[in-house]
């Protein structure tokens, strides 16, 4: 066990959907939580990081700030997923090293694993083949910041670890059409269709592939538990262990909106990976398992969905802003 009660624990990209879940459930623990915003505080300056860090001395880690997007965003901005990503990695792991922070925690994503990994994939199927060329940009750089956690770890036996998470979902998403995941387009697209009346929604791809997909909730719960129970060399995943096509996972989100029109697909729009499940049993044997169901999950995103419009917070996080993506979508 790993004590982080009374300790000074720094959320980096607490901003985004996974670093304000797992803020929120660290204020759950009796730790000193640290947040700094980007306008304070650019990760991809390593000047700024340097002083941030030896001033406000974080004792404990979770490095989840990332330039994140779906397949559209990953080939329209193929330079700033790779360097913003690897400035961010380098800068914040070697200043935790430089300033001795106790333990590291640091958020890969599935995604990152070869395209025809075997499935289930499991943790050693990192680096045994091909990524998926839709998303290579972001995949080097997450895999180079795994790595430099594990070198670190190797020569200098910091106590930083690594997780794998699956396809998140939930409160906080990134709900713009043109930067999103599959999760929060469908269900923005799904709504306007609704409130507009459209006779049908069109899905990018054939609907055949298959995705896990893990309530962000889920996801910090995971996180804290790893982060007090796990020291190990061995990245760690964090999934449900099941899969859903997404033709099956269209409809549920048609179901939870209330979406009455017809549901098509374009096949002329990429698929991404055919399959992509993890292999959970490692995090099963550390005594975990995801508690949210599918379709309660979805219904909780919509409905947080539902009250940030009426409330004006979509627009706030700058999600309208596509000529200013560099500043809108860095967490």
């Amino acid at each position: 066990m790993f004590e982080i009660g009374g300790k000074r624990i720094w959320v980096a990209g607490h901003t985004g959907m996974a670093g304000a879940a797992i803020a929120r459930r660290l204020q759950k623990e009796s730790c000193n939580v640290i947040t700094v915003d980007r306008a304070s505080l650019d990760l991809t300056r390593q000047g700024e990081v340097e002083a941030w860090m030896t001033s406000n001395k974080p004792q404990v880690i979770v490095v989840a700030a990332a330039r994140v997007g779906g397949i559209h965003a990953n080939n329209s901005y193929p330079v700033e997923f790779l360097s913003d990503n690897l400035a961010i990695s380098l800068n914040v792991i070697d200043m935790a090293a430089k300033i001795g922070v106790e333990k590291l925690l640091f958020l890969g994503s599935s995604c990152i694993y070869p395209r025809d990994a075997k499935q289930p994939i499991a943790e050693d199927q990192l680096m045994t083949g091909s990524l998926e060329p839709t998303n290579e940009w972001y995949a080097i750089a997450k895999i180079a910041g795994l790595k430099l956690c594990a070198a670190y770890r190797l020569q200098h036996r910091c106590d930083f670890i690594s997780v794998m998470p699956t396809n998140l979902y939930g409160p906080g998403d990134n709900f713009d059409l043109e930067t999103s995941h599959v999760p929060a387009a469908l269900l923005r697209r799904f709504d306007e269709a609704k409130q507009r009346g459209d006779a049908n929604v069109s899905v990018w791809g054939t609907g055949s592939p298959r995705r896990e997909f893990l309530y962000v909730e889920d996801m910090a719960d995971a996180c804290v538990h790893i982060l007090k129970r796990y020291s190990g060399s061995e990245i760690v995943n964090i999934g449900t262990g099941d899969d859903i096509s997404i033709s099956e996972f269209a409809n549920l989100i048609k179901e939870v909106v209330g979406f009455k029109g017809q549901l098509t697909f374009d096949r002329s729009k990429p698929d991404g990976m055919p399959l992509k499940r993890l292999d959970v049993s490692r995090l099963s044997n550390l005594g975990w398992n995801a508690k949210t169901s599918l379709r309660d999950g979805l219904q909780k995103t919509y409905d947080w969905y539902q009250e940030a419009k009426l409330r004006g917070q979509l627009s706030k996080r700058g999600i309208e802003d596509k000529e200013n993506f560099k500043e809108s979508r860095l967490l």
